[in-house]
């Protein structure tokens, strides 16, 4: 598979078949992921891989708090403005429908939502995380890293969605994870094998035309 049709092909999957991923083969994916580029070569990612037992142990803790935490930082911008606030708008509305939910039907969509609590069934839950005295840069850097790992997981014949949603429980896994006060949670990842049949799966997020976000200077 080419870089091109890892792309193409990559979606947020929201199903997953409960089928075991050998735990070298998610080595593998993380160890490659590594090459991505980082400002001074800076390498500011650490990834926490669970499966199994400390998974569902970590479900269950999650299933104790369902209301989250104070978040460790805002995903979106308050009062998000044109053209985010559409795009956004209408990626929920088009997820839901999927699924068959109306937007009046409240509760169904906050069930849905907590789906994210449980990796959307995922076997193997991932967790990306820095120094919390790293800037802006380092976030990027990150960035990369985990879009590594996304098209790695897909030349593998795996799926993954990656979750900011773990941004509302810092605590919650700073504490299952062990994890030292200075370094903080950045987003979490689902990774395991789609479920074809889930109409979830059938999403392909819209993109907008290039003429709309990018421009050519200088071009014969």
């Amino acid at each position: 598979m080419n870089v091109s049709d890892a792309i193409a092909s990559r979606i947020s999957v929201r199903a997953f078949k409960p089928d075991p991923v050998p735990g070298e083969l998610v080595a593998d994916i993380l160890v490659r992921a590594a090459q991505a580029p980082s400002g001074g070569n800076l390498q500011p990612w650490r990834v926490y891989a669970i499966a199994g037992q400390p998974l569902a142990d970590f479900k269950a803790m999650v299933a104790g708090a369902p209301f989250g935490e104070a978040p460790e930082y805002e995903v979106y911008p308050p009062n998000l403005w044109e053209p985010f606030r559409t795009r956004r708008w209408q990626n929920g509305e088009d997820l839901y429908a999927t699924i068959g939910i109306p937007r009046e039907d409240k509760a169904a969509r906050l069930m849905q939502l907590a789906k994210n609590g449980q990796f959307f069934g995922a076997p193997v839950g991932l967790f990306f995380c820095l120094d919390r005295k790293l800037g802006p840069p380092q976030w990027a850097d990150l960035g990369m890293f985990m879009q590594n790992v996304m098209l790695l997981a897909v030349e593998r014949g795996l799926d993954t969605c990656p979750q900011e949603y773990w941004a509302r429980y810092p605590k919650t896994v700073a504490t299952f994870l062990g994890l030292a006060d200075d370094h903080m949670l950045f987003a979490g990842m689902a990774l395991g094998y789609r479920d074809p049949d889930h109409p979830i799966n059938t999403l392909r997020a819209s993109r907008d035309g290039f003429e709309l976000w990018g421009e050519l200077r200088g071009f014969a």
